[in-house]
């Protein structure tokens, strides 16, 4: 992406002002190791520095790093350098406005004065103020500046170099890293454990990455090179983008949910109008949603295992297991996670609408309806043996199909899954999650009942919408049960454990079976 915008930029904005000489000095990495055991507290607490706003003074030889701005993230970032053991100095055009905000250990002066000392300086101010440095030029010769600062998607648009680029074209006498742009002011005082512990990085010099990659592990953080200040346009793109994984499966889902939805427009509210000329558009709201939200969790789910259906099938067919899937199976197993979540979502809001149906007028009026019916046929008792059974099933099949995918969802959350072995993951995942896939097929089969074989319920001729929804869950349920056989199965097996058709690595399995088994799956 930088190398392809280098051709149209802008000539270079003119230096500051150039310095002779330049200074090679790094952070001491005593610093690194201190946070081992601290980091497991969290940051500093927003009361202390409220109220007196007193911190453990830092020691005498405690590495120094300095700070341009005084706005929220620079605020967040000296708390937590004071908290990783650091001496904090802070530069500010207002020192003595400012000075209450920041920790008492940190020391909050003039620019001028910040960046005397400090090696490493945080550059904390936005894009258009840069150039307000330009008078330190002489005192930031050879300093090692890390730009933190992040473009608006309009700005990143509009400039063809990055900000980071920008800040060296400006201080070609110091050494630019671009680095937290990633990190917010929230996750630097609440600690790394309730964000993203990695920090994207990248600079033309190594030793300016080592000399600040010490900072960043000492903070808790694990940097992350990115290779040279060329790639800084890449590093600040990527807070731009929202939730780029979950792109295509929320398209998927609202594609899913729109057909269904008209599908069951079309059943249930739009034939009764045409056919009797009754107007039951006041299902759309809740109850077409309701029918609408169980097809498409059902049909995620089972598009959750259908590619490990397939990618099986590819290797079956291949005899190997070293070869490339295409790329639209890879994009689709990499994307399991999103569609399984997505699946979850709309099982448990269907769940929802389900509990708030008997609260509408509707379900009021028809009961009422009902017994007025009753009364009218002299029926004193109206008891159907097997609408019960069907119904109780059904219910209970539901109940243990969300609770099963609700455990799949909560171990994809990577606080659960980086606490379980991958046996364990495994089996939640795979085993389960089939499981999950099983119960609600039933859950499908005993509501739909044998209403696929009566012709009241073809609708302008079309099928019932729960027998559209089961084709791709019992291909994939049918698939996994053939590949259990043993003729399959035994040749999965060796496959996935390095044996080849054709090839050289050609053993014998083990003829322990229960050890087969534990071969991990696609």
């Amino acid at each position: 992406m930088a190398t392809e915008a280098s051709a149209e930029r802008r000539p270079p904005a003119p230096a500051c002002r150039e310095a002779p000489g330049t200074k090679d000095s790094t952070l001491h990495s005593q610093s690194a190791t201190k946070m081992s055991g601290e980091m497991d507290k969290p940051l500093i607490s927003r009361h202390l520095l409220d109220s007196d706003g007193s911190l453990a003074e830092v020691p005498s030889e405690a590495p120094k790093v300095g700070i341009l701005g005084s706005g929220d993230f620079a605020r967040s970032l000296a708390a937590r350098l004071v908290s990783s053991g650091f001496s904090v100095v802070v530069g500010s055009r207002n020192p003595k406005r400012t000075a209450g905000l920041f920790p008492s250990a940190a020391q909050v002066t003039f620019q001028a004065d910040a960046v005397e000392s400090p090696d490493v300086i945080f550059v904390a101010m936005f894009r258009e103020h840069y150039s307000s440095l330009c008078g330190l030029s002489d005192q930031l010769a050879g300093k090692i500046l890390v730009d933190v600062s992040n473009p608006t998607e309009q700005e990143h648009l509009r400039h063809h170099e990055s900000n980071a680029e920008y800040l060296a074209s400006l201080f070609p006498t110091c050494t630019v890293v671009k680095a937290f742009n990633v990190i917010s002011a929230w996750t630097l005082q609440s600690g790394p454990r309730d964000g993203n512990r990695q920090v994207p990085m990248c600079s033309d010099q190594p030793e300016a990455k080592r000399a600040v990659s010490e900072v960043v592990r000492a903070m808790g953080f694990m940097p992350v090179d990115m290779g040279s200040l060329a790639s800084a346009r890449e590093v600040e793109a990527m807070p731009l983008r929202l939730l780029p994984g979950w792109k295509v499966p929320a398209l998927l889902a609202l594609g899913l949910f729109t057909f269904f939805y008209v599908y069951n427009f079309i059943r249930d509210v739009l034939q009764p109008y045409v056919r009797e000329g009754k107007s039951k558009f006041y299902k759309l709201p809740v109850s077409v949603v309701n029918t609408t939200l169980p097809c498409v969790a059902y049909v995620l789910l089972s598009l959750v295992y259908l590619p490990g259906v397939l990618a099986a099938a590819l290797q079956l067919r291949r005899g190997t297991k070293y070869r490339r899937f295409p790329d639209w199976l890879d994009h689709w197993l990499q994307h399991r996670k999103q569609l399984g979540l997505l699946s979850f979502l709309c099982a448990a809001l269907h769940a929802l609408y389900s509990f708030c149906l008997p609260l509408g007028r509707v379900n009021r009026y028809e009961v009422v309806n009902l017994a007025i019916k009753q009364v009218l046929a002299n029926k004193s008792h109206l008891w159907i043996e097997e609408e019960v059974w069907r119904m109780e099933i059904y219910l209970s099949l539901g109940v243990l199909a969300l609770g099963t995918l609700s455990l799949l969802a909560v171990t994809s959350l990577p606080s659960i899954a980086n606490s379980l072995n991958w046996r364990e993951f495994s089996f939640v995942q795979s085993t389960l999650g089939f499981v999950a896939l099983v119960l609600s097929t039933l859950h499908t089969l005993t509501y739909g009942w044998t209403r696929a074989f009566e012709d009241s319920h073809y609708k302008f001729y079309l099928p019932p919408t729960f027998t559209l929804t089961l084709l791709v869950p019992c291909v994939v349920i049918l698939a996994k049960a053939l590949f259990l056989l043993p003729c399959f199965s035994r040749r999965l097996s060796r496959i996935r454990r390095g044996w080849e058709k054709d090839g050289a690595a050609k053993f014998m399995l083990p003829m322990d079976h229960a050890l087969a088994q534990k071969t991990s799956h696609v």
